[in-house]
Order: C-alpha cells, then structure tokens, then sequence
C-alpha cells in the first residue's frame, strides 16, 4: 500500500508546524495541543514526553521553547519513524530526540540523566473492556497496558528534584492522577477544561512538582466552546496559534 496515501500532513501552530500522521486511527488532536501549551520549558532545560505518538505535543512544545532540548520517548516502531520524520521535516532534529521506549519498562531502562521538566498524555484506558473495538492503531494510544500508575512512575522517576511534572488526562481520573502523583510530588496545579461554560469538565490539565510541598491550587477553568457558536473561544483559538497556558505565579 502507498505510505504516502496511509498518512495526510497538517499544519499546526498557524502553519508553523507540518505534522505527518496517519489518516486513520489515532491522530492528534485538542489534547496534544492543550499538552504542549502548558508546558513550561525554560532557557537551557532538557524536558522528556513520555508516549511521544508522531511526535504532536513534542514538536509544538519544543516550537514554543527555541532554547530548551526535548527528548520524546515512544513503543510504537510506525509512530517513532513517523516522529522521526517530522523532527527532520521541521528542522528540529538539533535538539529535539525521539527515542525508542516502552514507558512500563520504566525510565531506567532508558539509560538517561534525569530531567528539568516531563509531560505526558497518558492512555485514557486500564480495563480493555471499557472500550469497544477500537481499532488497531489506536489501541496502544488509548490502553495503558501497564495501567496510570505506570506512567505516573516514569514521570516521577525521569525529573530530579524540583522538576516539573504535566499532564493532560481525563477528569474522572483526577483523583488517580493526584494520589499517584503524590507518592513523591506535591504544589499541585489543577486546571478543568470544559467544552461549555455549563458542562462539566471533561479533561484536567495537571501540574506537580516532584517533592513540591506548596498547597494544591484549582486554578480558573478553561472553557473550549460558547453553545451555537460553532468556533473555539478566542482564548483556545490563541492556544493552537501558539500561545501559552500559564499555570500563574
């Protein structure tokens, strides 16, 4: 079959970003966007995605951060080829990295120094049977074979002392996310995403800070669309052009 009909190119970040990716299946969305919105990179720090996928969240992450260098960790062989190409394909392939790694075979594995800063938009699935036959190449996007509590220990394992911890998840699993989380981080930042002002939220974006002590802080909620309007709130719509999802002082 023609590689080349297996996948379409998107432009994300108002262009600035050419994204190859399958045509079905998983394919990067809202959540990788919000993701890499909230990451914070600064000048000099080394930051690690934990399930990279084609490299979506990565890539627009490292765009926003000219002076920081990412490395993005992904199983699948067919994504990582696909992230790899897009790295070259943007020109980011001086100081962006994609790995091959299994995130259950933890970050030891690896044979990494350890990280100012990690990100990640784990599976939303443990239990195969909470979905219904989704199709093959999703499966490993959307099932946590090793469960949460995997990832959350890449994550923590993969930052020193003091390094930042994002995540974008469901909202059902927030109390998971934090109480994993909280093995050996703490100065928790909690942001809900609503798609209306009305509804609830259905995707949290979750800051910590491994060994932070600082209290949890529920910050303003980010909401997606007004009802009939038919378009993102210009807020979302600032975010994938590339703005930033502050996380406040």
């Amino acid at each position: 079959m023609d590689k080349e009909a297996d996948t379409t190119t998107d432009a994300l970040l108002d262009g600035r970003l050419a994204l190859r990716q399958p045509r079905n299946g998983y394919r990067a969305g809202l959540d990788a966007a919000l993701l890499a919105a909230a990451v914070e990179a600064h000048a000099g720090e080394r930051l690690v995605e934990a399930g990279c996928g084609v490299g979506a969240a990565l890539l627009q992450s490292a765009l926003r951060s000219p002076q920081a260098r990412f490395v993005g960790v992904e199983r699948d062989p067919a994504a990582l080829a696909l992230a790899r190409e897009n790295l070259a394909a943007n020109a980011l392939d001086g100081r962006v990295e994609a790995l091959g790694g299994d995130v259950d075979e933890g970050f030891r594995a690896l044979a990494l120094p350890l990280f100012d800063a990690a990100f990640s938009n784990p599976p939303f699935f443990d239990d195969p049977g909470a979905l219904r036959a989704p199709h093959p190449s999703r499966h490993a996007a959307w099932m946590a074979d090793g469960g949460l509590a995997s990832w959350t220990r890449f994550l923590l394992k993969a930052v020193r002392e003091g390094g930042r911890i994002t995540v974008v998840h469901r909202a059902d699993r927030l109390a998971d996310i934090l109480a994993l989380l909280g093995e050996t981080a703490g100065s928790f930042r909690v942001r809900p995403v609503h798609p209306f002002i009305d509804a609830p939220a259905k995707r949290v974006l979750v800051r910590a800070v491994k060994t932070g002590r600082a209290p949890l802080v529920l910050l303003p909620p980010l909401v997606l669309q007004e009802r009939g309007a038919g378009a993102w709130r210009p807020e979302v719509d600032a975010i994938l052009r590339g703005a930033s999802l502050p996380w406040g002082v």
